[in-house]
């Protein structure tokens, strides 16, 4: 089925559906966050069998205030850190981890905007006008509007310098035409992220773009997955006007360089999430232990003892390079701890899903015992970009002396 987005005008951000509540402080916001946990935990397994959206978890998060939490104080916003969204994501992530990935997406628009400081924009060559957008956005966001992320594309990945989206010159602003994938919280979003590259360019100058839903924003249901399911990962479509304050940073050809510069947002955020969903796992598998009795066995104490382990050492890696991102961004030793979260968290919450599911027996892999579904979303940890393999390969080139963001052999992004 193909259906269009909620209408919006194509100037800037549209109004959100309804109006948020307001958080006025990072810890109010990770209080927030252990409040609405069992709710979106009651609800989560319904949504994985149906592979639904999970509405009433969006709808709890923005009456809330945390489509907000990125907002600056100056906005009226929480003002939250990288470490703070950490700690929401880690919680969220326990209790529903498809519902915290669309949140992460979310968050990584708006937190991008909100913590790339004022001077590093304009030493980019940021106009004035880029800081009266953002700000809108910003505001859009505490308001309650959501955000999506559309960068992935079916023939190229996540690659974004390999991208066939197309940005073409208009009367007002700039003509987008493509087609998107995995593109999470698709037809419920009210904005997207899209990186699309200059028509007639030949230097690969990929510039992104915050494109409101509606006209020329088309939705294809196509997302049927192993994990994860109730992101709602659709195909999108674009072919759509947009205003010349749509193009984030007022720069053209500013995607690429914000993921050597930036790369929390873009690898270390989905880390915070599935060191949330090792959680569940653990903690799933204590339950069906001491309900069967098998916490007398040695080799299941074993299991979950060594899981609880896994899980803290990758908690605490995340915690540590969300720490350096908020003290020293975008260094090389800083982006060394981003791409060491990123790898140590997927290949955990995998393990350790899987560990568990073996500790609790057959019983457990029965459709809707609760470490089913884990084991499945965490699978999708070491997949999504940057894929394992791509971490480690990252930290191997730095290891031997190399300099990963300019390996001529190897184009990540």
């Amino acid at each position: 089925m193909i259906a269009p987005g909620p209408s919006s005008p194509t100037g800037g951000p549209p109004p959100p559906v309804a109006v948020a509540g307001r958080l006025t402080t990072a810890p109010a916001a990770i209080d927030a966050a252990e409040r609405l946990a069992p709710r979106l935990a009651e609800r989560a397994a319904a949504h994985d069998r149906a592979g639904t959206f999970p509405e009433a978890d969006f709808e709890d998060l923005r009456n809330e205030g945390m489509l907000g939490l990125m907002v600056p104080v100056r906005l009226g916003g929480p003002g939250a850190s990288f470490a703070d969204y950490a700690r929401v994501a880690i919680t969220l992530g326990a209790a529903s981890g498809a519902t915290a990935l669309v949140l992460n997406m979310h968050a990584s628009v708006t937190g991008a905007m909100a913590l790339t400081p004022d001077d590093l924009a304009r030493a980019l060559g940021a106009p004035e006008t880029y800081f009266v957008a953002r700000d809108r956005a910003l505001g859009a966001a505490l308001d309650g509007a959501l955000y999506a992320v559309a960068m992935s594309e079916r023939a190229s990945g996540s690659r974004l310098s390999a991208v066939s989206t197309t940005y073409t010159p208009a009367a007002e602003g700039f003509h987008l035409r493509g087609s998107k994938t995995f593109v999470s919280g698709a037809g419920f979003a009210d904005a997207y992220l899209v990186a699309a590259r200059a028509a007639d360019d030949g230097q690969a100058r990929v510039s992104l773009f915050l494109v409101p839903a509606g006209a020329g924003v088309v939705v294809e249901q196509t997302w049927d997955s192993l994990g994860m399911r109730a992101t709602g990962s659709q195909d999108l479509h674009l072919d759509a006007t947009v205003g010349a304050d749509a193009l984030i940073g007022g720069i053209e050809g500013l995607s690429l360089l914000l993921a050597h510069v930036m790369p929390q947002w873009l690898v270390a955020s989905y880390a915070a999430v599935y060191v949330g969903v090792g959680w569940a796992a653990v903690g799933a598998a204590v339950e069906h232990a001491t309900a069967r009795g098998l916490g007398r066995l040695p080799a299941v104490r074993a299991r979950i003892g060594r899981a609880d382990a896994q899980v803290a050492a990758a908690e605490t890696v995340v915690v540590e390079a969300a720490r350096r991102v908020d003290a020293d961004p975008g260094s090389p030793h800083t982006n060394r701890w981003v791409w060491r979260a990123k790898l140590l968290a997927g290949e955990m919450a995998m393990n350790v899903a899987a560990s568990m599911l073996e500790a609790s027996g057959a019983s457990a892999s029965r459709r809707g015992h609760p470490l089913e579904r884990l084991y499945r979303d965490a699978r999708c940890g070491s997949l999504q970009p940057a894929t394992s393999d791509v971490c480690a390969d990252w930290l191997g080139v730095a290891a031997l002396g190399g300099d990963p963001d300019n390996d001529a052999e190897v184009t990540r992004w």
